[in-house]
């Protein structure tokens, strides 16, 4: 009898289900909350930023940049952040910017605001004062390869690719040349623009656009080892670093030398650039401040 009960009871709330809208359905669906664009986690001086739009391919929409851009840029000068991870869900790292948002309906004025935007967000990882790695699992296109080839450091799988395939589509890839043009000889990144014709991880390895490849299973382990190391450095002489070699790879040998010659006495005025020197004669750890606090002037 109990069981028979529950039956009753069952087909009761079934038949009660059934007269219930489905209009009441769509509306219950439409209150939850999307997915964020990016998502930002960090621990132990690491952040990593996710890009997290897969059903799109993870495209670098407008919107897509702008979350990004402040993923990037919220407590950019903390001492806590020590190096800044990019990496992506599914199997597109990103397939660029979001057609859509190209079209002649948007109108000249947003185009403008896209590539602006997405300017901003490439010369902000070459600027920012903390390394940024690419850890890329899957395609990288057009202005996802320009993302890439942005990047400090770019660890990849053995099956990622990456190409500028906007010459199929009729728009030459020009702002993603910038980054790879600075990355790859100019005649393997003319060949990529001319043709759009992707190319491999190995090729990509062999020509510069990225540092090293990895079997899927050990991505993550091998770029979580390059992070550590970073931060094993003081925060203040990486900092020093990175923005003399953005300076200096762009002047000519003379005028790079004597930069980097100004530098070093620079690096070696800090605490910590002092702190290293004393810790390897007293064959000891260096402990850093890493902060940029002068040892002298």
């Amino acid at each position: 009898m109990a069981s028979r009960s529950l039956f009753c009871r069952n087909v009761g709330a079934f038949q009660l289900c059934r007269k219930i809208p489905l209009l009441s359905a769509s509306r219950c669906c439409s209150r939850t909350e999307p997915e964020p664009l990016t998502v930002k986690q960090q621990n132990n001086g690491i952040r990593r930023i996710l890009l997290n739009n897969p059903k799109k391919r993870n495209a670098l929409s407008l919107s897509m940049l702008e979350s990004l851009r402040e993923n990037i840029l919220t407590d950019a000068d903390s001492e806590d952040l020590r190096v800044i991870i990019i990496s992506a869900k599914g199997p597109v790292f990103s397939s660029g910017h979001d057609l859509r948002e190209l079209t002649s309906a948007q109108g000249r004025e947003h185009h403008t605001k896209v590539f602006d935007t997405c300017t901003k967000v490439m010369t902000l990882i070459q600027d920012i004062p903390v390394p940024v790695i690419a850890m890329v699992n899957g395609i990288a296109t057009a202005a996802g390869c320009q993302l890439v080839a942005s990047c400090d450091v770019v660890v990849a799988t053995e099956t990622s690719s990456f190409g500028t395939p906007g010459i199929n589509m009729g728009l030459f890839c020009s702002t993603p040349a910038v980054a790879i043009g600075r990355a790859v000889p100019r005649k393997v990144a003319m060949e990529m623009l001319l043709t759009g014709t992707p190319i491999s991880a190995q090729d990509a390895l062999l020509h510069g656009l990225i540092s090293k490849v990895v079997p899927e299973q050990r991505l993550e382990e091998e770029t979580l080892a390059i992070a550590r190391k970073v931060c094993q450095s003081s925060r203040a002489v990486v900092a020093l670093g990175k923005a003399t070699f953005q300076r200096q790879m762009a002047q000519g040998r003379d005028a790079a030398y004597a930069t980097a010659s100004r530098v070093m006495v620079d690096n070696l005025a800090l605490r910590d650039g002092q702190e290293g020197i004393r810790a390897f004669i007293e064959k000891r750890r260096p402990e850093w401040s890493h902060t940029a606090e002068k040892a002298h002037d």
